[in-house]
């Protein structure tokens, strides 16, 4: 189970008017916040092992985390991992022994 998602990434934008300028008399230019690449995917050698893997093309820090979905067992969130603009990191989280094993594979970008 492998999937891609491109979430464009959450940034603060300005919305200036054309008569709005600021004090050395220009208006600001407006900044692509650019995007974080994810994949979702379920260990080759464990089914109740899903992990996440996450790219960076913005221009800042961003955090995120895997979400696996377990059947028959409670849910479970991987690790924090804190990416600066350009890495590459994963998460990951394993399903309880009991699970039916990874229904799926999701991630939450802060």
């Amino acid at each position: 189970m492998n999937r891609r998602k491109s979430i464009v990434a959450a940034g603060l934008t300005t919305t200036l008017s054309a008569l709005a300028l600021t004090v050395g008399g220009f208006a600001a230019p407006a900044q692509a916040a650019g995007t974080v690449d994810c994949d979702g995917w379920v260990h080759n050698n464990n089914p109740d092992h899903g992990i996440a893997g996450c790219h960076n093309n913005t221009d800042r820090t961003v955090t995120f985390r895997a979400e696996v979905v377990c059947g028959w067992a409670p849910d479970v969130s991987g690790q924090w991992v804190t990416l600066a603009p350009g890495q590459y990191g994963e998460s990951s989280g394993v399903c309880a022994i009991y699970s039916s094993g990874v229904g799926s594979v999701g991630w939450t970008i802060q």
